[in-house]
């Protein structure tokens, strides 16, 4: 039987569907990125158009260490369709243009029985694009080697259900074979996206902009969800990827607190697409945080057995 596949509905559009261009592009950006931490287990990481946070992505998936991982986990948003809950993908294979990405159909088995995820329809996996735009990125840097990947689209969840995915998640992120990304871009601001908060205080537009993400940043940094949402709450700074973000810190709070192992978030990398010094301007803020370990139990590696354009 022939697999069923994704598509790759955005290449040609938001980045390239020729091969040897794309690797290329990646090879260079990811090469223009000097020294890393690779003992990165997780890592957030924006999902525009290449042409816009393309660079920046490569300042996250310079720390994967292929050799060691064995499935990626990648949460996204969906900006296109109403979820209640997050969804896992019935098909085979994802597409990119330089090879195609095999899912892992029997830990989304597991998931599934949870009772907790549903499956999603083919249209709207194909429509988004937070989840494919880290799938040449993720094959590039992965090779040949023998992998999975676990596509999940992260629904408008409440905090509740953001901290039930994150209990749900912990045991797989302590796995050292295991790797996390997770998608979202940072402020999208301007009259287009209809937020256009500016403080004076800290000069321009674009440094007030930078202020209100680093606070952002400050509070993921703080491995406090709780924190974060209030965060939200408070500045209502339109992270796409927010519920993505808070699902793996409760992920990163239960592998504390039911598994032993202790994780910090920094940030390494942070851009606009453009700096905006009117109010008829727009952008939209690109950040780079990872996730690594700083203590573990002996048996955490094993746990787990048990709209838009192209600028976001």
């Amino acid at each position: 039987m022939a697999a069923k596949v994704r598509k790759a509905t955005h290449a040609g559009s938001w980045y390239s569907d020729q091969g040897e261009t794309l690797r290329a592009q990646l090879e260079k950006w990811l090469d223009k990125v000097g020294d890393v931490d690779t003992s990165v287990r997780g890592i957030i990481v924006p999902h525009a158009g290449y042409s816009y946070s393309g660079p920046s992505a490569a300042y996250g998936y310079k720390t994967i260490t292929p050799d060691s991982v064995k499935r990626i986990f990648v949460l996204g948003p969906s900006h296109h369709a109403y979820l209640k809950r997050c969804v896992l993908s019935k098909l085979d294979e994802y597409e990119t243009p330089i090879g195609n990405l095999k899912v892992d159909k029997e830990m989304n088995k597991k998931l599934h029985e949870t009772g907790w995820f549903d499956w999603v329809d083919t249209a709207t996996e194909e429509a988004e694009h937070s989840l494919e735009m880290h799938l040449p990125y993720i094959k590039y840097v992965m090779g040949k080697r023998d992998y999975t990947i676990i596509p999940i689209m992260v629904g408008a969840i409440s905090k509740e259900y953001e901290d039930k995915y994150g209990d749900i998640l912990a045991p797989y992120l302590v796995d050292e074979s295991n790797m996390f990304v997770i998608s979202s871009d940072f402020c999208h601001w301007g009259k287009r996206f209809d937020y256009t908060p500016y403080d004076s205080a800290h000069g321009p537009i674009y440094k007030s902009i930078s202020h209100l993400d680093h606070v952002g940043m400050s509070a993921i940094e703080s491995m406090d969800p709780i924190k974060f949402v209030s965060y939200l709450k408070e500045t209502k700074n339109t992270i796409c990827g927010r519920h993505p973000i808070a699902v793996f810190m409760w992920a990163c709070y239960y592998a504390k607190n039911e598994h032993s192992t202790t994780f910090s978030i920094r940030s390494t990398h942070y851009t606009q697409s453009s700096q905006c010094t009117t109010a008829r301007d727009s952008s939209v803020s690109y950040a780079v945080l990872e996730a690594t370990t700083t203590s573990s139990s002996p048996s955490s590696s094993s746990s787990s057995s048990s709209s838009s354009s192209s600028s976001s």
